[in-house]
């Protein structure tokens, strides 16, 4: 079969991401219908910004959640002859199918490679990063409003942290030589608690006077999260649902290790802010707990700050993530992720340039777009 042509090539890529197409048009039109009610987020798409932030990132989202149906062939196999071949090679053997961003040096497909890669990005960047606002919210709270010596404290192993360059305390936590020697479980075990201790202080605050619910949410939560917990940092599941493989684990405790100090501190400092506000007085005035004012008083009034930098820290974790694909510290080596492919493409980058250039639009895009994104939520913010 004759190769296509690069308008051939771009109508087939949009092809392929018809179930993307789709699911973009239905989340924007439900939104904008509903934007009144929708709060911050319906605000979002009052702003020019804003509503391409999220345009970009809904396309990856969605771009992970179907590359199943999306990919033209297994991102992990090899055809024979189709080594480093041009963007719109017919695949042989295969009638009708094509390589449409052509093949890699290991003749895998490019294409299906970057799809795929999305869903590696996506499924590690927000999660880590959800758990380490946790980490930083559950710490950083109680160090603003008590303060003395439980801030210090805390203060000083946040800026320890800190004080390490970002990019070699990545590399140092993700080796395989930190992983024989259990490091990365010891910290899993700490870090992991977090969430569960997070909802559970969420549930007592809110519920501290309604025993039935109480018990039942919070046994509810005991239950699923430390299943999770058991499953996540020992690979203890009898059921096998909750599982992470050791380079993922790894690398999501590294996200989580350097991100969380950050977080603790801004979370620290819009405490100390708000802590002083007469709603916060007026909650002391009728006796509720600390507990209560820090997760219902001071948290929602600090939801603006922490929206946005949750945006862009998400943006910052891809960035590290594609680092370390790049130095080969990714999930896997034949993993699909931006980072090692960008690796693998830029050796010949001066002959092909095809393997390497869409991973790194891909990795730009999805960054630029969560930044747009924080922009758009900043500013809606602000109007609060």
């Amino acid at each position: 079969m004759p190769s296509l042509s690069w308008t051939e090539i771009f109508i087939s890529m949009f092809m392929q991401f018809t179930p993307v197409w789709i699911g973009m048009v239905v989340v924007f039109a439900i939104s904008i219908v509903y934007k009144r009610k929708l709060g911050l987020y319906g605000r979002l798409f009052d702003s020019m910004i804003g509503m391409t932030g999220f345009a970009i990132v809904l396309f990856w989202v969605l771009t992970a959640i179907f590359a199943d149906l999306i990919i033209v062939t297994d991102p992990l196999s090899q055809v024979s002859g189709m080594k480093n071949k041009v963007p719109g090679t017919a695949i042989r053997g295969e009638e009708g199918l094509y390589y449409l961003l052509g093949g890699d040096n290991l003749a895998r497909d490019v294409f299906s490679r970057m799809v795929m890669g999305s869903r590696n990005v996506l499924t590690i960047a927000p999660a880590a990063t959800a758990f380490a606002f946790m980490v930083g919210i559950t710490l950083g709270l109680p160090a603003g409003y008590f303060g003395k010596r439980l801030d210090t404290i805390l203060s000083f192993l946040s800026n320890l942290v800190l004080a390490f360059p970002v990019i070699l305390l990545f590399y140092l936590l993700v080796t395989p030589e930190i992983r024989v020697t259990g490091i990365p479980i010891v910290m899993a075990a700490v870090l992991f608690l977090f969430p569960i201790i997070f909802f559970l202080l969420l549930v007592q605050s809110r519920f501290f006077t309604q025993a039935g619910k109480r018990n039942l949410y919070c046994g509810l939560i005991l239950i699923f999260g430390l299943w999770a917990y058991s499953g996540l940092a020992f690979n203890a599941d009898p059921l096998g649902i909750f599982y992470m493989d050791p380079n993922l684990l790894n690398v999501f405790v590294s996200v989580v290790f350097v991100n969380s100090p950050t977080v603790f501190r801004i979370v620290r400092g819009i405490t100390l802010d708000i802590q002083t506000r007469d709603y916060v007085a007026a909650a002391q005035t009728r006796g509720e707990g600390p507990w209560y004012i820090m997760l219902w008083e001071i948290l929602p009034n600090a939801r603006g700050p922490l929206i946005v930098d949750f945006c862009l820290r998400i943006g910052y974790t891809t960035i590290l993530l594609g680092t370390l694909g790049f130095f080969g510290l990714g999930v896997s080596p034949e993993s699909p992720d931006w980072g090692s492919t960008i690796n693998d493409g830029r050796k010949l980058l001066s002959i092909y340039p095809h393997p390497a250039l869409p991973p790194a639009i891909a990795l730009m895009s999805l960054v630029l777009g969560l930044n747009l994104l924080a922009d758009g939520l900043r500013e809606e913010s602000l109007k609060d």
